[in-house]
């Protein structure tokens, strides 16, 4: 078992990062949101670190805007390549281990429904300017002699007082729970994943020790997404009021991918089993239907800049 008592957060105030601070809360934690510390800002984070002495940095910071990213190259490489540069020598200098995350858009996804989930050892091939980021990000962490990175994909699960930018699932949620019909992808296969169990297996991977390097951890199985958008509905008790779209009637300025499903073979053999996306869905939306009729307010929020 690893000795970690002081841990780092960047990007505590996202979806990711609020759920990380609730899986480590029981540890000395310096959460920092983009307020508080830029990560673009080589001095500060090294102040941060050098103050903060931390056994554990966690990354939860990115720009995930995937179509603006095109018109925005420098500032998508600043904070998902660049920044993780920095972090992941502040780690080593420190001699911390360092967290971060990847994503599935590192892949060209061009397989159909029927193909083998993507392991660790697939070839990336990315197909947009956030992809590329995301994944030169991935090998600047894994200079870092003690990093994990932990690819995600989809993420849901947003607090019930959020006041961000929400996710294509949380989107497709509160719009079905309102009556309206939503647009959902019958061509995008995805493996969802549950921002409470990736912040799980994260303090996983760091208690136990497991062998550094790149883990998929997203939750088990894989769907389209207008196959997901319908177990929503069935669990919700609402009519699945949605609206099949395929990604060549949706103008988007940056390519996705088509089939990003995910193995967690990997995971798993150190000793974690992510649930299923199936179970994830049921948990995230039970939690939230408590919340309601305790009379917690779920607020809309803003729906994310980009479609998944």
């Amino acid at each position: 078992m690893s000795e970690i008592r002081r841990v780092l957060v960047t990007g505590s105030s996202g979806q990711l990062g609020t759920a990380i601070l609730g899986a480590f809360s029981g540890r000395h934690v310096a959460a920092h949101t983009h307020g508080s510390l830029d990560i673009t800002d080589i001095e500060a984070v090294t102040r941060a670190v050098a103050e903060a002495r931390p056994h554990l940095i966690i990354n939860c910071a990115a720009f995930n805007l995937v179509d603006e990213a095109e018109n925005r190259p420098l500032e998508a490489f600043g904070i998902n390549a660049f920044a993780v540069r920095t972090l992941a020598r502040a780690a080593e200098e420190h001699g911390a281990t360092l967290v971060h995350y990847g994503t599935d858009f590192v892949f060209a996804g061009l397989g159909g429904p029927d193909g083998d989930p993507y392991d660790e050892s697939a070839a990336p091939s990315p197909r947009s300017v956030y992809a590329a980021s995301k994944l030169v990000g991935e090998w600047l962490a894994l200079e870092s002699p003690r990093a994990y990175v932990l690819r995600v994909e989809s993420l849901f699960g947003m607090p019930a007082d959020w006041k961000g930018r929400r996710g294509s699932l949380d989107t497709i949620v509160a719009g079905l729970e309102a009556g309206r019909e939503m647009p959902a992808f019958t061509d995008r296969t995805i493996s969802p994943s549950y921002v409470i169990d990736v912040a799980a297996a994260t303090r996983h991977l760091v208690d136990v020790a497991a062998p550094y390097g790149l883990y998929h951890c997203v939750n088990s199985g894989h769907a389209t997404w207008y196959q997901v958008a319908t177990e929503a509905a069935e669990l919700l008790g609402v009519p699945p009021r949605l609206k099949p779209i395929a990604t060549e009637d949706v103008r988007l300025v940056a390519s996705r991918p088509r089939f990003c499903a995910l193995s967690n073979r990997k995971l798993a053999a150190a000793g974690f089993e992510m649930p299923t996306w199936q179970d994830a869905l049921r948990r995230w939306l039970a939690v939230r239907r408590l919340l309601v009729r305790s009379g917690v307010d779920v607020p809309g929020g803003r729906v994310d800049a980009h479609i998944e």
